[in-house]
């Protein structure tokens, strides 16, 4: 069990790390070629990177086929500590209280999209 609640944040990790590249690559598009200022996109780029986590967070608990919120919470804490790593050893620099209740708010995320994710699984439909 634990080796299928493991491998299934992982592919939800890989989910929202495509997704946020995609996102930061379009949105560096947009800074680029547009008159839009980098301000401007600060809700939306957090809103879709809530976006990103549910999404991972439905694609491990599809994937694990139980325990949805569990995967869930698991790929959201993997993806925290992703985070926590690149900022601390990249930047040296750690969370602040913002960022905390941030990776909070991703941590709820990710555990609804495991719940959905584990309901919609096996075509009861």
């Amino acid at each position: 069990m634990h080796q299928r609640m493991l491998s299934s944040a992982l592919y939800g990790i890989l989910a929202i790390l495509i997704l946020v590249v995609a996102a930061s690559f379009i949105s560096s598009l947009l800074l680029r070629f547009t008159s839009m200022q980098e301000g401007s996109f600060t809700w939306v780029l957090l809103g879709f990177s809530f976006i990103a986590v549910f999404t991972g967070g439905f694609i491990s608990g599809g994937r694990s086929g139980e325990k949805g919120w569990l995967t869930g919470a698991v790929t959201a804490l993997l993806f925290t500590v992703i985070i926590f790593l690149v900022q601390f050893l990249g930047y040296n620099q750690g969370f602040d209280t913002e960022q905390l209740l941030i990776h909070c708010g991703y941590l709820f995320a990710a555990i609804l999209g495991g719940m959905l994710g584990v309901n919609v699984r096996g075509g009861a439909y």
